[in-house]
């Protein structure tokens, strides 16, 4: 059995890659580098260069790799801002990719798939934390294509018996914990590596995007997560699909939120800097809370995060800003 991690030079991907390569299987893994990174990849795993929206290409991975089994699929463009702007790049890369990639999955006879989905396709949720039953309504473009590979998956189980695991996160922070690999975007847009970039001095201040949202202290609340806890959440997804099990979602966080003023105080306290910050305007398309409600992937997946304390979550992620501080040499 062989795992197929689909943008797996990705911030996310390579945790992914990694954690694999530590339980003892060889991944192949698959990514454009448009937005990932060659040396993100452990040079243990098969690596080859194409985009999952390349048929030829997927088949051949696929051809010379028969005992692909599962697909994780991490390749989708994943930046809010970025979908208000420009929402046809993320139905095209988002929601044409999955069905691309899916046509193939039917032809190869490969029926499991476990996906990254996002907190995004809640929208602006009526209660906290957010359960897995709750209404996805999003408010963004990028939710919109994250809750459409949804349904899209769901109508290629009922169709093709194509079994899937659609994996809700939340924001993810945080670096393996060596700083060996961690987050490395361009632009970056995450606030966790923002605030870290101006404790390193590459950035003159942190602007925070609003201060008059329905919290506690204005700024928005988002639920954090670390990669590895998220790759072994993937690893589980997984090995659930392996035992036979039917289609599901789950929620992955921490059932903690944090604001953006909050974040900005423990980084402090974690790096020993100043960091200083301002407020700006609002952005388009930011939920004022995001709490994920994640008992069912403990009950069912057996899923128990290692990082639930934020501080120890910064500190790996400022011992790879720290160690990398023009984040990775293949830029």
């Amino acid at each position: 059995m062989t795992t197929l991690v689909l943008g797996g030079a990705g911030y996310i991907g390579s945790h992914m890659v990694k954690r694999l390569l530590e339980k003892g299987e060889t991944p192949v893994v698959v990514d454009n580098l448009v937005t990932g990174h060659r040396a993100a990849v452990d040079p243990q795993a098969k690596f080859y260069e194409g985009d999952l929206a390349d048929q030829d290409f997927i088949r051949n991975v696929f051809r010379e790799n028969p005992d692909i089994d599962v697909v994780i699929h991490f390749g989708a463009y994943s930046l809010v801002p970025e979908s208000m702007k420009k929402p046809l790049k993320y139905f095209d890369n988002n929601v044409a990719g999955l069905i691309k990639l899916l046509e193939v999955m039917k032809e190869v006879g490969v029926n499991k798939l476990v996906f990254s989905s996002s907190a995004a396709t809640y929208g602006i949720p009526d209660k906290m934390p957010i359960k897995e039953t709750d209404p996805q309504n999003p408010i963004n473009p990028y939710g919109e294509s994250k809750l459409m590979m949804e349904k899209i998956m769901h109508w290629a189980d009922e169709a093709y018996g194509m079994k899937f695991v659609a994996l809700r996160y939340f924001n993810v922070a945080g670096a393996w914990p060596d700083g060996s690999i961690g987050e490395d975007h361009i632009p970056e847009t995450h606030l966790m590596p923002i605030i870290l970039q101006v404790a390193q001095g590459k950035r003159d201040k942190l602007q925070i995007y609003g201060d008059d949202y329905n919290t506690p202290d204005g700024t928005n609340i988002r639920d954090y997560v670390h990669p590895i806890d998220l790759a072994d959440a993937h690893i589980l997804a997984a090995d659930y699909l392996r035992n036979g099990n039917p289609s599901d979602a789950f929620n992955l966080g921490s059932s903690t939120g944090f604001s953006n003023l909050e974040m900005l105080k423990a980084a402090r306290e974690v790096t020993g800097k100043e960091i200083p910050a301002e407020i700006a305007g609002r952005r388009g398309g930011d939920p004022d809370t995001l709490i994920a409600a994640f008992d069912k992937a403990r009950r069912v997946l057996g899923w128990n995060p290692q990082y639930d304390d934020v501080h120890k979550l910064i500190e790996t992620a400022w011992k790879w800003h720290s160690s990398h501080p023009e984040g990775y040499e293949d830029k």
